[in-house]
């Protein structure tokens, strides 16, 4: 009961609503109708595009919580373990902290969107990109920032002194260094659509979950088949 009082509490609330409503307006924008086979083939292929800056920035940031807070759910739960054995509050603060490593990341986005790339990616660009985040999934970096997402008790008692401010964007960091990767083929004119987010969503939090690196590899592999496709288009 005591733990369920927790997960009761205003930041836990904040939380789930934010991932709730993050999801709802990313279906309101892409708005499918028709038979419920169309909703599917929209979900799949529509993109998720704003105009101008500001909406390229919304579209990052509501993508960014849509996708990324579902996967560190566990870790806030192993905080609030933690806190809840300690008799300490702060989960807030820890949230607060990891949505800002995020906010930040939007902010790129939107500059590499809005200013780099204005128009959607040409197929070899594209292609470079894919082959770019699966390389990644194989690199040291990408392994010790896997480590430590799936290792939240350990990362938390390693930087409890931090203060739950300093620990949540250092998770974020984290976090971002596993997946940022992935979240970066939104740059793909096209691919940014709900059928790839919730897939993404998925891939993510079953990495996170699971050990080994099966769900890297079928990453990697799907990155580097859809980069030939994209190169086969350009012969």
């Amino acid at each position: 009961m005591r733990r369920l009082s927790r997960m009761a509490a205003p930041h836990w609330i904040a939380l789930y609503g934010t991932i709730v409503a993050a999801w709802t307006l990313l279906w309101v924008q892409a708005a499918p109708s028709g038979t419920l086979w169309e909703v599917v083939l929209d979900l799949c292929r529509t993109p998720v595009s704003g105009t101008g800056w500001l909406s390229t920035l919304a579209m990052w940031l509501l993508m960014s919580a849509a996708m990324m807070l579902p996967t560190a759910l566990p870790a806030f739960a192993t905080f609030d373990e933690i806190a809840d054995a300690q008799g300490v509050d702060g989960g807030g603060r820890l949230v607060a902290g990891y949505a800002v490593v995020w906010v930040g990341f939007a902010g790129l986005a939107t500059l590499c969107q809005t200013i780099l790339m204005p128009a959607s990616l040409p197929h070899a660009a594209a292609a470079g990109l894919l082959v770019a985040a699966a390389a990644y999934q194989w690199t040291p970096l990408k392994e010790a920032c896997l480590t430590r997402c799936r290792q939240p008790l350990t990362f938390f008692m390693g930087h409890w002194d931090e203060g739950q401010w300093r620990m949540g964007m250092r998770l974020g960091a984290v976090c971002l260094g596993c997946c940022w990767a992935l979240m970066a083929l939104g740059l793909i004119g096209g691919l940014m659509s709900l059928g790839f987010m919730a897939l993404a969503t998925l891939l993510m939090t079953l990495e996170k979950l699971g050990s080994g690196r099966i769900v890297s590899t079928l990453i990697a592999c799907a990155c580097l088949t859809g980069a030939g496709y994209l190169i086969g288009g350009l012969t």
